[in-house]
């Protein structure tokens, strides 16, 4: 087909960028000389891969396809042509809320006592599976429902119980505990990168608000001031401490599995080592709690 890495850059950052305009800024070349590749492309691959009005430009379905794969074969290209003057690149860990709580730091040091000669480098992107999926990372921890993949694997860690979040001067800021139908009468904060709460944790007829939130911090904040309490992991507590912020025990809400999420194919060769280093922690860790 004659596609060549300058064909796949000029689609990738069409797809990424959303506009033929911020894709030429990115790239540092004109608008009509990036239709032009574009052009290109789509006749030597025989396929439609961008929709585009005078208003609005879309993916197609065949676009959506190459996309994935076009990001993740650039990444490997731009790591690989580093490699060769840098040397190997570190193992890339990707969380995008709490990590691991408290056996985050035990878990670090411990793979740098084991393989000092392994460099490590943690990451937070919005979308771990997704950086995943494009090479950005080589590993992850996150605490989204397991369903069937083609190109990812994963497998369950441990169960995290779950805890609500509230203002130091709400009414419960001092129990010993709370029921979710406690919380009902003030808004959730529900934060687009943590997919561990959606107010479908509650009954159809009984669900509370919810206010929607960009980041950790807006979500703090939101808390904070008293315009929503939060449902989180137990990892929250110890990663986001606030002074304005008091983490309660939920006794009736299921706990979160955290997963451990892999490239099928790896992109890095320490990956498999991490997986295991990370298990073994955690079931020793767990046999000491217990």
């Amino acid at each position: 087909m004659n596609v060549e890495l300058r064909h796949l850059r000029a689609f990738a950052a069409i797809g990424n960028e959303g506009t033929i305009t911020g894709a030429a800024t990115v790239l540092h070349v004109s608008q009509p000389a990036l239709s032009r590749t574009l052009e290109q492309l789509e006749s030597r691959l025989g396929a439609r891969l961008v929709e585009r009005t005078t208003r609005s430009l879309a993916l197609t379905e065949a676009g959506e396809r190459l996309l994935a794969h076009a990001n993740r074969i650039l990444t490997q290209v731009d790591d690989a042509l580093a490699e060769v003057k840098a040397g190997p690149r570190p193992l890339r860990v990707g969380f995008a809320w709490a990590a691991l709580g408290r056996h985050t730091v035990p878990l670090l040091r411990g793979w740098r006592r084991a393989r000092p000669d392994e460099e490590l480098r943690v990451m937070r992107p919005d979308d771990p599976e997704g950086a995943l999926r494009r090479g950005e990372i080589d590993v992850a921890f996150v605490r989204s429902p397991a369903t069937p993949d083609r190109e990812l694997a994963s497998a369950d860690l441990y169960l995290e119980p779950r805890v609500a979040a509230v203002s130091e001067d709400h009414p419960f800021a001092r129990a010993l505990a709370v029921r979710l139908g406690d919380l009902t009468e003030r808004p959730i904060a529900i934060c687009a990168t943590a997919t561990s709460t959606s107010v479908e944790l509650w009954p159809a007829d009984h669900r509370p608000d919810a206010l929607d939130v960009a980041n950790a911090d807006e979500w703090l904040t939101a808390i904070t001031t008293g315009d929503a309490v939060g449902v989180t992991t137990e990892a929250t507590a110890h990663s986001h401490p606030h002074p304005g912020v008091r983490y309660v025990p939920i006794t009736d809400a299921e706990p979160v599995a955290v997963r451990v999420v892999w490239p099928r194919h790896a992109t890095h060769h320490a990956t498999e080592a991490f997986r295991e280093h990370a298990r073994v922690l955690l079931r020793e860790a767990s046999r000491t709690e217990g």
